[in-house]
């Protein structure tokens, strides 16, 4: 009987010991994962990731990893023509590579002034070198649509997109829709691309390739084309060939409200009397810039009891537009604007019981109602222009109409 219990157990001990080798065996021969930054294997160095501190330089870095300062200015002179020591700035990441081994020395230095680029200076010979290297990026297309829940803004940031894009989009629209009467429910489609540094950090929008929305009941379309293939310039153009960009802009103002229009009839907020209100009132924070509507001269500066600071600008023979309540006047009298030109920031002076721009509107010396005139529009693209115009777009209209259902 004792000799079976002898023989059982010396079989579960071989047995065991042969399932532990078994499991330190697998330990050893399971592949480890090498990780490649900056054209560098990891495993071969030890590995300080860092920001530059206020108070850091170039120097104090290296200092601070037992290079003396004779050491730190020869280092400094070898690399000077490849890179600057006094670019650095503070909040941008660095990078250092040390010796596996008791030394611990450096051995390479990285620094990151944006998230595409970076400088190395390699420490590893008798001479230090150093280049700089720009990151790979890859665009991938992205196709997005449906209908507006809140706003642009909102709309994109669900949809994982940077809110420069709403921007961007606002420029292009800018002579055919005011966002700020988009509703709730209108359709939308957008098609472009985005940029990725290494695949995988996401780096902005590059390009819009397409765009509609529906305003008013009416789809506007949006797609770039470049009329002149010599001058590299891209203008924007509606699914007829017809130019977005009008003589006026629709607003003075980005992003902002409607507070008041056009009227013969207002009850004064201020002066709490019934009088006429010859102007549109669009709400913004002050400091918002306040842009001319369309090129032209400034015809008049200046501060006055009611209107506080304004601009007049005189656009052509026809048509004239002034910028009230500013809280600072940024172009002078004489001065030639062009469509879209910073020329104050949104303010409260005069007659006003908040920061906002009242927009006021002349033809032929009468002031008018701009969000009621039929100003005049952009020119068409005709011949060769239109018909390759057509081409184009025709498989990306088709791409933006299924994404709405059109």
């Amino acid at each position: 009987m004792k000799k079976a219990v002898v023989i059982l157990i010396v079989l579960f001990s071989i047995f065991s010991c042969k399932k532990e080798e078994e499991k330190v065996e697998a330990k050893i021969t399971k592949p480890t994962t090498k990780k490649i930054e900056f054209g560098f294997n990891y495993a071969d160095f030890n590995i300080v990731n860092d920001t530059i501190s206020k108070g850091d330089s170039f120097g104090s870095i290296l200092q601070s990893q037992n290079i003396g300062d004779k050491k730190v200015h020869d280092i400094v002179e070898q690399v000077k023509d490849s890179f600057n020591v006094r670019s650095i700035r503070y909040g941008k990441p660095f990078t250092l590579l040390r010796a596996k081994n008791k030394t611990n020395n450096l051995e390479v230095f990285i620094y990151q002034p944006d998230a595409l680029s970076y400088y190395v200076i390699d420490l590893r010979d008798s001479i230090a070198k150093a280049y700089k290297k720009i990151k790979p990026v890859t665009l991938k297309r992205k196709i997005i649509g449906g209908v507006l829940k809140t706003s642009l803004s909102e709309t994109l940031g669900g949809e994982d997109v940077e809110t420069a894009l709403a921007s961007r989009i606002t420029k292009v629209f800018s002579w055919s829709i005011d966002f700020f009467k988009l509703k709730k429910g209108d359709r939308y489609g957008l098609i472009f691309t985005e940029r990725f540094i290494n695949g995988k950090t996401y780096d902005g929008v590059e390009d819009l390739e397409a765009a509609f929305f529906e305003y008013k009941g009416k789809i506007v379309y949006a797609f770039p084309f470049e009329r002149d293939t010599t001058s590299g310039k891209i203008e924007y153009y509606d699914d007829q060939g017809k130019t977005l960009k009008n003589f006026f802009l629709k607003t003075p103002i980005k992003f902002s409200r409607i507070t008041s229009r056009f009227t013969m009839n207002r009850f004064h907020p201020v002066q709490h009397t019934w009088k006429a209100h010859k102007g549109t009132d669009y709400a913004a924070p002050t400091g918002t810039p306040i842009s001319t509507t369309a090129s032209g001269v400034v015809e008049t500066t200046g501060y006055t009891a009611g209107n506080g600071n304004f601009v007049k600008v005189k656009h052509n023979g026809t048509y004239s537009t002034q910028y009230l309540h500013m809280s600072k006047i940024l172009v002078r009298r004489g001065q030639r604007v062009t469509q879209g030109q910073t020329i104050g920031l949104v303010g409260s002076t005069g007659l006003a019981s908040g920061p906002h721009v009242c927009y006021r509107f002349w033809k032929n010396g009468v002031q008018v109602d701009a969000l009621r005139l039929n100003l005049p529009t952009g020119e068409s693209l005709t011949g060769n222009d239109r018909t390759r115009f057509m081409t184009q777009i025709e498989p990306l209209k088709r791409e933006l109409d299924s994404i709405g259902n059109l």
